[in-house]
């Protein structure tokens, strides 16, 4: 059996503990999508179980601690997630970078509709980012935050920057930017 920690791919939870999906969803509504295939082989692969928190509005900790007791492991060692290497999430929640500018905004995109149709935004999101010239700014509405798309971008050399807004019906929507220098 392969331990539950906070840098475990949901992917890989579920290849190994399947009797987890259900789990996962009872925890948040947001969770209940890996059931479609597409989103299962994408998204799930590049996608931590701190990030899937993160995603869902979960602490962490509680929701690796549900894991390994539905997984019927014991805690093996306390974890701290700020310690465990993954604070990417929590850098794109800052204030406005010195290279956002309204005006340069070339392109925008609504993520939303086509996960709620069950489709993986990913590929679109990745192609029209690769297609800015420099100076452009791409910038998508998802109502999660996309760690994992834009950890890529930014390991890519673009600025990346997200806004997390409030909707009406106490839903969260993430206004994402993308900037190609």
């Amino acid at each position: 059996m392969k331990p539950i920690t906070f840098q475990t791919k949901v992917w890989e939870l579920l290849q190994e503990y399947p009797q987890l999906e259900g789990t996962l969803a009872s925890l948040s509504p947001a969770f209940a999508k890996l059931s479609n295939p597409v989103l299962r082989r994408t998204i799930a692969k590049v996608t931590s179980l701190q990030q899937a928190a993160s995603i869902a509005g979960i602490e962490p900790g509680e929701m690796v601690a549900k894991l390994r007791a539905a997984a019927g492991i014991g805690i093996t060692e306390p974890e701290n997630p700020e310690h465990e290497g993954d604070s990417f999430s929590q850098q794109l929640l800052t204030t406005a970078p010195q290279w956002y500018r309204k005006e340069q905004v070339s392109s925008r995109f609504d993520a939303t509709a086509l996960l709620d149709a069950g489709d993986v935004p990913m590929s679109h999101i990745l192609k029209q980012s690769r297609n800015l010239t420099p100076g452009e700014i791409f910038e998508f509405t998802t109502p999660f935050l996309p760690g994992p798309v834009l950890e890529i971008l930014h390991k890519e050399g673009f600025g990346v920057w997200s806004e997390k807004l409030s909707k009406e019906g106490n839903q969260t929507e993430y206004l994402n930017r993308v900037h190609k220098f």
